[in-house]
């Protein structure tokens, strides 16, 4: 499959509806796409969960108009909501939804095992299933594609393993309810692009006014771009510079070509630590 050289990308944080009036984020989902194909975005990124259903007392279908839209806009997209899991329970999912509208795959959050804090959030109230069904890398037009749920860029196997297989891009769509955590969160959204040599991003809900978001865009070589309110972020994606840094290696040079340590997947000695990293803690 032919690669893009440039990606842009558009994370939405949008002001989001809970309970009996989660199904109004169907509609403020598609008017984003719309604004988004304005600005000549090529990727979209809705947060975990939206447009939904993320609480099992609601019942509707988000995908099927965001698989139309995206496909009129030809845009790629990434959305959320909750799914069935075999024997009770929810999983968490991620879907990357096609410029034609087709679903090129799902994620479903994989870390930590369950129960987690899905019932103490009045906004969602289901019982948490981890899956076991691994961490696939989507191959699409816009490179490779890694997607990631919310509090899984703090657990740094989960991306590497992204890595490893190949991602120019890992995507963290977050919940909500971060508050006191959104320090070290962006710092690991910029850390997990400078570690793996590939673009990062992550927004969440807003789900009051005095919310204040996670929103980031990261490169290897920085952040590109930051939001703590409700809105868009929006960054263009450099993949031939990936190539580039994936292909260097460090040189004592003045000046340097990067702004970051190149060629670090190479770097990797598992010999060293496969055993004590399978080891539970």
């Amino acid at each position: 499959m032919t690669r893009a050289s440039k990606v842009r990308l558009a994370l939405i944080q949008p002001r989001s509806f809970w309970g009996s009036d989660e199904k109004k984020n169907v509609d403020g989902a598609l008017q984003w796409l719309e604004r988004c194909a304005g600005a000549g975005a090529d990727l979209v990124v809705f947060p975990e969960g939206y447009p939904g259903p993320t609480n099992p007392m609601n019942s509707y279908d988000a995908l099927s108009p965001l698989r139309e839209r995206a496909r009129a806009m030809k845009l790629h997209v990434v959305a959320g909501n909750i799914e069935p899991a075999p024997g009770g329970g929810h999983y968490v999912a991620l879907h990357l939804i096609g410029d034609q509208g087709q679903i090129i795959g799902t994620y479903h959050r994989t870390t930590p095992r369950g129960p987690y804090v899905y019932h103490d959030i009045e906004a969602w109230k289901f019982d948490y299933r981890e899956s076991s069904e691994g961490l696939p890398v989507f191959d699409t037009p816009l490179g490779r594609i890694g997607l990631l749920v919310c509090s899984e860029v703090y657990s740094p196997e989960l991306s590497r393993a992204l890595a490893v297989q190949g991602a120019d891009i890992i995507l963290y769509p977050a919940g909500g309810g971060q508050g006191d955590l959104i320090s070290t969160w962006q710092t690991l959204v910029s850390a997990r692009a400078i570690e793996n040599i590939v673009y990062t991003g992550a927004s969440q809900n807003i789900y009051e006014p005095s919310d204040r978001g996670l929103g980031m865009i990261a490169s290897p070589e920085g952040v590109l771009a930051t939001r703590a309110d409700a809105g868009m972020l929006i960054a263009d994606l450099d993949l031939d510079r990936l190539d580039f840094l994936r292909s260097e290696d460090e040189k004592i040079e003045v000046p340097r070509r990067y702004r970051t340590v190149p060629g670090l997947l190479r770097w990797r000695r598992p010999e060293l630590y496969a055993e004590l990293l399978s080891r539970k803690g």
